[in-house]
């Protein structure tokens, strides 16, 4: 039987969909996903009508055995599993936990695919995905950055990006991170940095922020690119030629949002570890007040470093821009895992009640 998980069940979001269904993705079927997805179901007693589970119901039904989950913890007979059709000449049998190959990514693929479909004629409202593996995708042919990428293709949107949430289990604190750039080598950040980018990117997050999370008048935070972000010009250049002219016209294209920067990225994040943790100088309250609502990170690193290192098993990557809500937790497939029954899914649990929370 399924032991209970230590997480914070009371501050998770459990209540029945009064909208469109949710498609969740197994993911890598090699790897932890289709563990971390049974496990959670299983923990939180999700109402089946309000989902559409997208995975071969073989690897499901083994993964369950493996997990010792009887039907009293998860009936996967009540669900709907949708099954998308493969190439005839891959085996799915020869799938192995922990051993990525283009048979998994071909499966992981498919699955995701099928998810847009349900979202693009509006079966489902948005999608759960568990986490792929790059290498199996190219491996299969499918060559994209991410799954964020084909989700953008799909949808046919050409701005679109990466946020970080999670909540603070010690003060409650709602963390949220935004990156710039995402899947790019660091030795690109610089030229692909341009006042353009950030012009949509920092539209989009505040949009978000309103629509999303109502939140008419936020605060954000933005980051410098260099050390002490330039120290005016002696430490990088970016800052002193246009960065700071670019953050003084979108104070003024934004009137209704606190833009504080550039701020150094080693100082970034003092106030949300304060605000995360509780701080001992001052109030849990004075701490949560003192940070902002969003974190604007320029590079993949430098925004999610420190969020994982907060907020590791709770973070929850969510794409902004599309037309339908996409959360997924935020790691890997962990294949040096996958198989022995010990992945967490205290990540997936807060994507799924973060898209439940936001359909509803």
């Amino acid at each position: 039987m399924l032991h209970e998980l230590p997480i914070l069940l009371s501050q998770l979001v459990t209540s029945p969909m009064t909208h469109r269904s949710l498609a969740i993705t197994i993911g890598d079927p090699a790897g932890i996903g289709p563990e971390v997805i049974l496990k959670a179901f299983a923990q939180l007693h999700y109402q089946p009508d309000n989902f559409i589970l997208i995975g071969h119901r073989s690897i499901l039904e083994a993964t369950a055995l493996r997990l010792n989950l009887s039907k009293s913890d998860l009936d996967l007979e009540t669900w709907t599993i949708i099954e998308p059709s493969l190439n005839s000449d891959l085996d799915l049998a020869a799938i192995q936990s922990g051993n990525e190959s283009a048979i998994s990514g071909a499966a992981s693929f498919a699955y995701l695919n099928r998810a847009i479909d349900f979202c693009l004629d509006q079966t489902c409202g948005g999608i759960v995905t568990a986490p792929i593996s790059k290498t199996a995708w190219k491996a299969a042919g499918h060559h994209y950055p991410g799954q964020t990428e084909l989700l953008a293709e799909r949808a046919q949107v050409e701005r679109f990006g990466m946020m970080f949430v999670a909540k603070s289990p010690h003060t409650g604190w709602s963390l949220r991170t935004l990156l710039a750039t995402t899947h790019i080598p660091l030795a690109s950040v610089p030229t692909t940095l341009t006042p353009e980018l950030l012009d949509w990117k920092l539209d989009l997050a505040i949009q978000t922020l309103r629509d999303q999370f109502g939140l008419d008048r936020p605060r954000i935070a933005i980051s410098g690119l260099n050390p002490h972000s330039g120290e005016n010009g002696q430490l990088g250049r970016e800052e002193a030629d246009w960065m700071n002219t670019w953050l003084a016209t979108a104070r003024t294209k934004h009137p209704q949002a606190d833009l504080t920067g550039l701020v150094p990225p080693d100082t970034l994040w003092v106030k949300p570890g304060q605000a995360w943790y509780g701080d001992r100088t001052a109030t849990s309250e004075i701490a949560q007040i003192n940070a902002h609502d969003l974190y604007f990170a320029l590079y993949h690193d430098q925004g999610l470093i420190p969020t994982k290192l907060l907020a590791f098993d709770l973070a929850v990557n969510t794409t902004i821009g599309l037309p339908f809500i996409r959360t997924s937790p935020d790691h890997g497939t962990a294949f040096d895992i996958a198989g022995r029954g010990i992945a967490d899914p205290t990540s997936t649990i807060a994507a799924i009640n973060l898209a439940i929370d936001l359909a509803t």
